[in-house]
Protein backbone atom coordinates (compact mmCIF):
# COMPACT_ATOMS: atom_id res chain seq x y z
CA UNK A 1 0.00 0.00 0.00
CA UNK A 2 1.33 3.43 -0.95
CA UNK A 3 0.42 6.61 0.83
CA UNK A 4 -0.52 9.67 -1.27
CA UNK A 5 2.67 11.03 -2.83
CA UNK A 6 2.74 14.64 -4.06
CA UNK A 7 5.64 15.11 -6.43
CA UNK A 8 5.38 18.67 -7.63
CA UNK A 9 9.13 19.17 -7.38
CA UNK A 10 12.25 17.58 -8.78
CA UNK A 11 10.62 15.73 -11.68
CA UNK A 12 13.26 13.68 -13.38
CA UNK A 13 13.70 14.51 -17.08
CA UNK A 14 15.57 12.31 -19.49
CA UNK A 15 16.06 13.54 -23.00
CA UNK A 16 16.45 11.05 -25.78
CA UNK A 17 17.44 12.50 -29.14
CA UNK A 18 16.35 10.55 -32.16
CA UNK A 19 18.25 11.79 -35.20
CA UNK A 20 16.31 11.04 -38.34
CA UNK A 21 17.97 9.56 -41.36
CA UNK A 22 15.17 10.24 -43.82
CA UNK A 23 13.29 13.33 -44.88
CA UNK A 24 9.45 13.52 -44.64
CA UNK A 25 8.99 12.51 -48.28
CA UNK A 26 11.10 9.41 -47.78
CA UNK A 27 9.31 8.59 -44.52
CA UNK A 28 6.08 7.94 -46.44
CA UNK A 29 7.66 5.00 -48.26
CA UNK A 30 10.15 3.29 -45.95
CA UNK A 31 12.70 0.98 -47.47
CA UNK A 32 15.75 -0.84 -46.27
CA UNK A 33 16.52 -3.35 -43.53
CA UNK A 34 14.21 -4.06 -40.57
CA UNK A 35 14.79 -3.10 -36.95
CA UNK A 36 17.91 -4.98 -35.81
CA UNK A 37 16.92 -7.98 -33.67
CA UNK A 38 18.28 -11.41 -32.80
CA UNK A 39 17.41 -14.20 -35.26
CA UNK A 40 13.88 -15.63 -35.22
CA UNK A 41 13.02 -18.48 -32.87
CA UNK A 42 11.06 -20.36 -35.54
CA UNK A 43 13.83 -20.65 -38.10
CA UNK A 44 11.92 -22.60 -40.74
CA UNK A 45 8.77 -20.48 -40.91
CA UNK A 46 8.07 -17.99 -43.68
CA UNK A 47 5.50 -15.17 -43.80
CA UNK A 48 2.31 -15.59 -45.81
CA UNK A 49 2.80 -12.30 -47.68
CA UNK A 50 5.50 -9.60 -48.07
CA UNK A 51 6.17 -7.45 -44.98
CA UNK A 52 3.95 -9.56 -42.75
CA UNK A 53 6.97 -9.38 -40.45
CA UNK A 54 10.23 -7.41 -40.25
CA UNK A 55 9.03 -4.33 -42.13
CA UNK A 56 11.67 -1.70 -42.94
CA UNK A 57 12.97 0.33 -40.01
CA UNK A 58 12.05 4.00 -39.92
CA UNK A 59 13.55 6.71 -37.71
CA UNK A 60 11.75 9.82 -36.59
CA UNK A 61 13.26 13.16 -37.46
CA UNK A 62 12.15 14.51 -34.07
CA UNK A 63 13.54 14.77 -30.56
CA UNK A 64 11.52 13.47 -27.62
CA UNK A 65 11.86 14.08 -23.89
CA UNK A 66 10.75 11.54 -21.30
CA UNK A 67 9.71 12.98 -17.95
CA UNK A 68 9.13 10.73 -14.96
CA UNK A 69 5.95 12.10 -13.40
CA UNK A 70 5.60 9.73 -10.44
CA UNK A 71 7.12 6.49 -9.15
CA UNK A 72 6.14 4.04 -6.42
CA UNK A 73 3.50 2.17 -8.41
CA UNK A 74 3.19 -1.56 -7.71
CA UNK A 75 3.16 -3.24 -11.13
CA UNK A 76 0.81 -0.79 -12.84
CA UNK A 77 -1.18 -2.38 -15.66
CA UNK A 78 -3.36 0.28 -17.29
CA UNK A 79 -4.00 4.01 -17.42
CA UNK A 80 -7.01 6.02 -18.53
CA UNK A 81 -7.68 9.76 -18.60
CA UNK A 82 -10.75 11.24 -16.95
CA UNK A 83 -12.37 14.30 -18.58
CA UNK A 84 -10.81 16.54 -15.91
CA UNK A 85 -7.30 15.50 -16.99
CA UNK A 86 -6.55 13.19 -14.07
CA UNK A 87 -5.39 9.65 -14.76
CA UNK A 88 -6.89 6.44 -13.45
CA UNK A 89 -4.09 3.89 -12.98
CA UNK A 90 -4.49 0.24 -11.98
CA UNK A 91 -1.97 -1.70 -9.95
CA UNK A 92 -2.00 -5.45 -10.41
CA UNK A 93 -2.08 -5.95 -6.63
CA UNK A 94 -5.66 -4.67 -6.65
CA UNK A 95 -5.40 -0.89 -6.26
CA UNK A 96 -6.98 1.74 -8.46
CA UNK A 97 -5.49 5.22 -8.04
CA UNK A 98 -5.97 8.73 -9.35
CA UNK A 99 -2.86 10.61 -10.43
CA UNK A 100 -2.73 14.26 -11.42
CA UNK A 101 -0.57 15.42 -14.30
CA UNK A 102 1.87 17.02 -11.87
CA UNK A 103 2.40 13.78 -9.97
CA UNK A 104 0.00 13.78 -7.02
CA UNK A 105 -1.10 10.19 -6.36
CA UNK A 106 -4.22 9.31 -4.39
CA UNK A 107 -4.74 6.57 -1.89
CA UNK A 108 -6.34 3.46 -3.40
CA UNK A 109 -9.98 4.00 -4.28
CA UNK A 110 -12.47 2.13 -2.12
CA UNK A 111 -15.16 -0.24 -3.33
CA UNK A 112 -13.20 -2.58 -5.59
CA UNK A 113 -13.62 -6.35 -5.29
CA UNK A 114 -10.99 -8.85 -4.16
CA UNK A 115 -8.70 -9.86 -7.00
CA UNK A 116 -6.61 -12.97 -7.63
CA UNK A 117 -3.25 -11.21 -7.50
CA UNK A 118 -0.77 -13.86 -8.54
CA UNK A 119 1.39 -14.38 -11.61
CA UNK A 120 -0.14 -12.33 -14.41
CA UNK A 121 -3.41 -11.97 -12.48
CA UNK A 122 -4.73 -9.02 -10.54
CA UNK A 123 -6.46 -5.73 -11.28
CA UNK A 124 -5.92 -5.20 -15.00
CA UNK A 125 -7.52 -2.79 -17.45
CA UNK A 126 -9.58 0.33 -16.74
CA UNK A 127 -11.80 2.43 -18.99
CA UNK A 128 -14.61 4.91 -18.52
CA UNK A 129 -18.12 5.03 -19.89
CA UNK A 130 -18.57 6.92 -23.17
CA UNK A 131 -21.17 8.88 -21.20
CA UNK A 132 -18.95 9.44 -18.16
CA UNK A 133 -19.98 13.08 -17.82
CA UNK A 134 -23.54 11.87 -17.18
CA UNK A 135 -23.13 8.48 -15.47
CA UNK A 136 -19.59 8.62 -13.92
CA UNK A 137 -19.18 4.88 -14.59
CA UNK A 138 -15.72 3.32 -14.46
CA UNK A 139 -15.21 -0.10 -16.09
CA UNK A 140 -12.40 -2.43 -15.07
CA UNK A 141 -11.23 -5.99 -15.65
CA UNK A 142 -9.56 -8.29 -13.16
CA UNK A 143 -8.75 -11.90 -12.38
CA UNK A 144 -11.60 -13.04 -10.17
CA UNK A 145 -11.18 -15.79 -7.55
CA UNK A 146 -13.64 -18.63 -8.15
CA UNK A 147 -14.54 -21.86 -6.39
CA UNK A 148 -12.07 -24.75 -6.00
CA UNK A 149 -9.02 -22.43 -6.20
CA UNK A 150 -9.83 -21.50 -9.77
CA UNK A 151 -9.98 -18.05 -11.31
CA UNK A 152 -10.94 -16.27 -14.51
CA UNK A 153 -11.25 -12.81 -16.03
CA UNK A 154 -14.21 -10.69 -14.99
CA UNK A 155 -15.39 -7.24 -16.03
CA UNK A 156 -17.12 -4.93 -13.56
CA UNK A 157 -18.28 -1.32 -13.37
CA UNK A 158 -18.97 1.16 -10.61
CA UNK A 159 -19.83 4.81 -10.19
CA UNK A 160 -17.01 7.15 -9.22
CA UNK A 161 -18.34 9.27 -6.38
CA UNK A 162 -18.03 13.06 -6.39
CA UNK A 163 -15.21 12.93 -3.83
CA UNK A 164 -13.32 10.65 -6.30
CA UNK A 165 -12.28 8.24 -3.55
CA UNK A 166 -14.79 5.39 -3.98
CA UNK A 167 -16.42 3.28 -6.68
CA UNK A 168 -20.05 2.87 -5.66
CA UNK A 169 -22.55 0.15 -6.57
CA UNK A 170 -19.90 -2.04 -8.20
CA UNK A 171 -21.41 -4.85 -10.27
CA UNK A 172 -19.84 -7.62 -12.36
CA UNK A 173 -21.19 -7.47 -15.91
CA UNK A 174 -19.20 -10.34 -17.45
CA UNK A 175 -17.48 -13.51 -16.22
CA UNK A 176 -15.20 -15.63 -18.40
CA UNK A 177 -16.07 -19.34 -18.48
CA UNK A 178 -14.78 -21.82 -17.61
CA UNK A 179 -12.62 -20.82 -14.67
CA UNK A 180 -9.22 -22.48 -14.45
CA UNK A 181 -6.45 -23.02 -11.92
CA UNK A 182 -3.85 -20.90 -13.71
CA UNK A 183 -1.82 -17.75 -13.05
CA UNK A 184 -1.46 -16.92 -16.73
CA UNK A 185 -3.11 -15.34 -19.79
CA UNK A 186 -6.02 -13.25 -18.60
CA UNK A 187 -5.98 -10.93 -21.63
CA UNK A 188 -8.52 -8.33 -20.68
CA UNK A 189 -8.18 -5.05 -22.57
CA UNK A 190 -11.42 -2.99 -22.68
CA UNK A 191 -12.23 -0.73 -25.64
CA UNK A 192 -15.41 0.97 -26.82
CA UNK A 193 -16.63 0.64 -30.39
CA UNK A 194 -17.91 3.67 -32.26
CA UNK A 195 -21.45 2.38 -31.64
CA UNK A 196 -20.96 2.21 -27.86
CA UNK A 197 -20.40 -1.55 -27.53
CA UNK A 198 -17.65 -2.87 -25.27
CA UNK A 199 -14.97 -5.14 -26.72
CA UNK A 200 -13.12 -7.32 -24.19
CA UNK A 201 -10.04 -9.37 -25.06
CA UNK A 202 -9.66 -12.68 -23.22
CA UNK A 203 -6.68 -15.00 -22.82
CA UNK A 204 -6.79 -18.79 -23.06
CA UNK A 205 -5.07 -19.41 -19.69
CA UNK A 206 -1.89 -20.82 -21.29
CA UNK A 207 -1.85 -24.39 -19.94
CA UNK A 208 -2.08 -27.28 -22.44
CA UNK A 209 -5.71 -28.17 -21.68
CA UNK A 210 -7.37 -24.72 -21.65
CA UNK A 211 -5.21 -23.65 -24.59
CA UNK A 212 -7.25 -25.96 -26.82
CA UNK A 213 -10.46 -24.19 -25.78
CA UNK A 214 -9.44 -21.12 -27.79
CA UNK A 215 -10.99 -23.07 -30.68
CA UNK A 216 -14.17 -23.94 -28.73
CA UNK A 217 -16.87 -21.32 -29.21
CA UNK A 218 -18.83 -22.75 -26.29
CA UNK A 219 -16.24 -21.19 -23.98
CA UNK A 220 -14.87 -17.67 -23.68
CA UNK A 221 -11.20 -18.68 -23.38
CA UNK A 222 -9.01 -17.18 -26.11
CA UNK A 223 -11.75 -14.93 -27.44
CA UNK A 224 -12.69 -11.35 -28.17
CA UNK A 225 -16.20 -10.63 -26.95
CA UNK A 226 -18.60 -7.76 -27.65
CA UNK A 227 -21.17 -6.75 -25.06
CA UNK A 228 -23.47 -3.87 -24.25
CA UNK A 229 -22.51 -1.44 -21.46
CA UNK A 230 -24.64 -3.45 -19.00
CA UNK A 231 -23.10 -6.79 -20.05
CA UNK A 232 -26.01 -7.97 -22.18
CA UNK A 233 -25.44 -9.28 -25.70
CA UNK A 234 -25.97 -6.77 -28.52
CA UNK A 235 -27.72 -7.51 -31.80
CA UNK A 236 -25.44 -8.50 -34.63
CA UNK A 237 -22.95 -10.69 -32.78
CA UNK A 238 -21.93 -13.64 -34.98
CA UNK A 239 -23.09 -16.42 -32.64
CA UNK A 240 -26.30 -14.78 -31.43
CA UNK A 241 -28.35 -17.38 -33.31
CA UNK A 242 -26.41 -20.40 -32.04
CA UNK A 243 -23.16 -22.23 -32.71
CA UNK A 244 -21.36 -20.64 -29.80
CA UNK A 245 -21.66 -18.25 -26.90
CA UNK A 246 -23.55 -15.17 -28.09
CA UNK A 247 -21.10 -12.67 -26.61
CA UNK A 248 -18.21 -13.99 -28.76
CA UNK A 249 -16.94 -11.73 -31.53
CA UNK A 250 -13.86 -13.69 -32.70
CA UNK A 251 -11.90 -16.71 -31.50
CA UNK A 252 -8.61 -18.58 -31.77
CA UNK A 253 -6.65 -15.99 -29.77
CA UNK A 254 -3.80 -16.67 -27.35
CA UNK A 255 -3.36 -13.76 -24.94
CA UNK A 256 -4.53 -10.47 -26.46
CA UNK A 257 -3.56 -7.68 -24.08
CA UNK A 258 -3.81 -4.71 -26.42
CA UNK A 259 -6.74 -3.29 -28.39
CA UNK A 260 -7.63 -0.02 -30.09
CA UNK A 261 -10.30 1.35 -32.39
CA UNK A 262 -9.04 2.87 -35.64
CA UNK A 263 -9.99 6.56 -35.48
CA UNK A 264 -11.01 6.76 -39.15
CA UNK A 265 -12.47 3.34 -39.98
CA UNK A 266 -13.85 2.33 -36.57
CA UNK A 267 -12.21 -1.09 -36.96
CA UNK A 268 -11.04 -3.06 -33.94
CA UNK A 269 -7.31 -3.78 -33.90
CA UNK A 270 -5.78 -6.13 -31.33
CA UNK A 271 -2.33 -7.35 -30.41
CA UNK A 272 -1.56 -10.61 -28.64
CA UNK A 273 1.36 -12.43 -27.09
CA UNK A 274 2.74 -15.40 -28.98
CA UNK A 275 4.87 -18.09 -27.31
CA UNK A 276 8.56 -17.93 -28.37
CA UNK A 277 7.91 -15.75 -31.39
CA UNK A 278 4.57 -15.12 -33.00
CA UNK A 279 3.27 -11.95 -31.33
CA UNK A 280 0.37 -10.96 -33.61
CA UNK A 281 -1.34 -7.79 -34.79
CA UNK A 282 -4.90 -8.56 -35.91
CA UNK A 283 -8.10 -6.84 -37.02
CA UNK A 284 -10.64 -9.26 -35.52
CA UNK A 285 -13.79 -9.60 -37.60
CA UNK A 286 -17.13 -11.05 -36.54
CA UNK A 287 -17.14 -14.83 -36.33
CA UNK A 288 -13.63 -15.37 -37.67
CA UNK A 289 -11.03 -17.80 -36.36
CA UNK A 290 -7.52 -16.47 -35.69
CA UNK A 291 -5.92 -19.87 -35.46
CA UNK A 292 -4.39 -20.40 -32.01
CA UNK A 293 -3.19 -23.03 -31.15
CA UNK A 294 -3.51 -24.69 -34.57
CA UNK A 295 -1.44 -22.12 -36.48
CA UNK A 296 1.18 -19.77 -35.08
CA UNK A 297 4.38 -17.98 -36.07
CA UNK A 298 6.12 -19.14 -32.92
CA UNK A 299 7.37 -22.21 -31.11
CA UNK A 300 6.76 -23.53 -27.61
CA UNK A 301 8.98 -22.40 -24.74
CA UNK A 302 10.62 -25.83 -24.76
CA UNK A 303 11.69 -25.29 -28.37
CA UNK A 304 9.19 -27.84 -29.65
CA UNK A 305 6.64 -26.91 -32.33
CA UNK A 306 3.12 -25.86 -31.33
CA UNK A 307 0.82 -28.63 -32.54
CA UNK A 308 1.84 -29.58 -36.07
CA UNK A 309 4.11 -26.56 -36.36
CA UNK A 310 2.08 -25.00 -39.17
CA UNK A 311 1.46 -21.31 -39.88
CA UNK A 312 -1.48 -21.48 -42.31
CA UNK A 313 -4.71 -23.44 -42.58
CA UNK A 314 -7.89 -22.84 -44.59
CA UNK A 315 -10.59 -21.15 -42.54
CA UNK A 316 -8.10 -19.50 -40.21
CA UNK A 317 -7.07 -15.86 -40.47
CA UNK A 318 -3.53 -14.59 -40.92
CA UNK A 319 -2.23 -11.80 -38.68
CA UNK A 320 -1.74 -8.41 -40.29
CA UNK A 321 1.77 -8.47 -38.84
CA UNK A 322 3.83 -10.63 -36.49
CA UNK A 323 7.09 -10.46 -34.54
CA UNK A 324 9.72 -13.14 -34.05
CA UNK A 325 11.54 -12.44 -31.72
CA UNK A 326 8.64 -11.08 -29.70
CA UNK A 327 7.99 -7.57 -28.42
CA UNK A 328 5.78 -8.87 -25.55
CA UNK A 329 3.03 -6.32 -26.25
CA UNK A 330 0.90 -4.52 -23.70
CA UNK A 331 -1.47 -1.71 -24.65
CA UNK A 332 -1.68 0.23 -27.88
CA UNK A 333 -3.22 3.35 -29.35
CA UNK A 334 -3.53 5.09 -32.70
CA UNK A 335 -1.73 8.40 -32.41
CA UNK A 336 -3.85 11.52 -32.78
CA UNK A 337 -2.58 14.95 -31.81
CA UNK A 338 -0.54 17.94 -32.80
CA UNK A 339 2.57 17.37 -30.69
CA UNK A 340 3.94 14.78 -33.13
CA UNK A 341 2.14 15.45 -36.42
CA UNK A 342 4.63 13.15 -38.20
CA UNK A 343 3.07 10.22 -36.34
CA UNK A 344 -0.57 11.03 -37.07
CA UNK A 345 -2.49 7.76 -37.54
CA UNK A 346 0.50 5.61 -36.60
CA UNK A 347 0.02 2.75 -34.17
CA UNK A 348 1.95 3.03 -30.88
CA UNK A 349 2.44 -0.22 -28.92
CA UNK A 350 3.92 -0.69 -25.47
CA UNK A 351 6.53 -3.46 -25.25
CA UNK A 352 7.51 -5.36 -22.12
CA UNK A 353 10.44 -7.15 -23.79
CA UNK A 354 12.77 -5.69 -24.97
CA UNK A 355 10.98 -2.74 -23.30
CA UNK A 356 10.19 0.03 -25.74
CA UNK A 357 7.42 1.83 -27.60
CA UNK A 358 6.93 0.30 -31.03
CA UNK A 359 5.73 2.74 -33.68
CA UNK A 360 4.12 1.22 -36.76
CA UNK A 361 3.37 3.03 -39.99
CA UNK A 362 0.30 1.38 -41.55
CA UNK A 363 -1.03 1.72 -45.08
CA UNK A 364 -4.13 -0.17 -46.26
CA UNK A 365 -3.94 -2.62 -43.34
CA UNK A 366 -0.27 -3.38 -44.03
CA UNK A 367 2.65 -2.41 -41.83
CA UNK A 368 5.10 -0.49 -44.02
CA UNK A 369 7.55 0.73 -41.37
CA UNK A 370 8.58 0.11 -37.76
CA UNK A 371 10.47 2.16 -35.18
CA UNK A 372 11.52 1.58 -31.58
CA UNK A 373 11.25 4.53 -29.14
CA UNK A 374 11.93 5.03 -25.40
CA UNK A 375 14.23 2.04 -25.25
CA UNK A 376 15.91 2.55 -21.87
CA UNK A 377 13.19 2.80 -19.23
CA UNK A 378 12.19 -0.83 -18.64
CA UNK A 379 9.05 -2.87 -19.25
CA UNK A 380 6.45 -0.56 -20.77
CA UNK A 381 3.02 -1.98 -19.90
CA UNK A 382 0.50 0.52 -21.29
CA UNK A 383 0.35 3.89 -23.00
CA UNK A 384 -2.16 6.53 -24.03
CA UNK A 385 -2.31 10.09 -25.31
CA UNK A 386 -3.98 13.16 -23.88
CA UNK A 387 -6.15 15.58 -25.86
CA UNK A 388 -3.14 17.64 -26.95
CA UNK A 389 -1.20 14.63 -28.20
CA UNK A 390 1.33 14.15 -25.40
CA UNK A 391 2.10 10.47 -24.82
CA UNK A 392 1.85 8.93 -21.35
CA UNK A 393 3.04 5.45 -20.35
CA UNK A 394 3.62 3.23 -17.33
CA UNK A 395 6.41 0.81 -16.53
CA UNK A 396 5.68 -2.60 -15.03
CA UNK A 397 7.88 -3.12 -11.96
CA UNK A 398 7.76 -3.41 -8.17
CA UNK A 399 8.54 0.30 -8.25
CA UNK A 400 6.72 1.20 -11.46
CA UNK A 401 6.49 4.71 -12.85
CA UNK A 402 4.30 7.02 -14.90
CA UNK A 403 6.08 8.93 -17.68
CA UNK A 404 5.13 11.69 -20.09
CA UNK A 405 6.67 12.16 -23.55
CA UNK A 406 6.93 15.66 -24.93
CA UNK A 407 8.59 17.12 -28.00
CA UNK A 408 12.06 18.44 -27.24
CA UNK A 409 14.14 21.05 -28.99
CA UNK A 410 17.18 19.35 -30.56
Amino acid sequence: MHSPTPLRVALMAVTILLFGICNPAMADQPSGPPVPTPPPNAKNQTPAFPQQTRAPEVRSNVSIQLTKVVGGLNHPWALQFLPNGKLLVTERSGNLRLITQDGQMSAPLKGLPTVFASGQGGLLDVNISPKFDQDRLVYFSYSEPREHNKNATAVARGKLNEATNTLENVEVIFRQQPAWKSRLHFGSRLVWSTSGKLFVTLGERSLPQPRLLAQDTNTTLGKVIRINPDGSVPNGNPFSQGGGKPEIWSYGHRNPQGAAIHPLTGELWTIEHGPRGGDELNTPEAGKNYGWPVITYGIDYSGAPIGKGITQQPGMEQPRYYWDPVIAPGGMTFYQGQIFPEWQGNLLISSLNPGTIVRLMIQDHQVIGEERLATNVGRIRDLTTDTAGYIWFITDADDGSLYKIIRATP
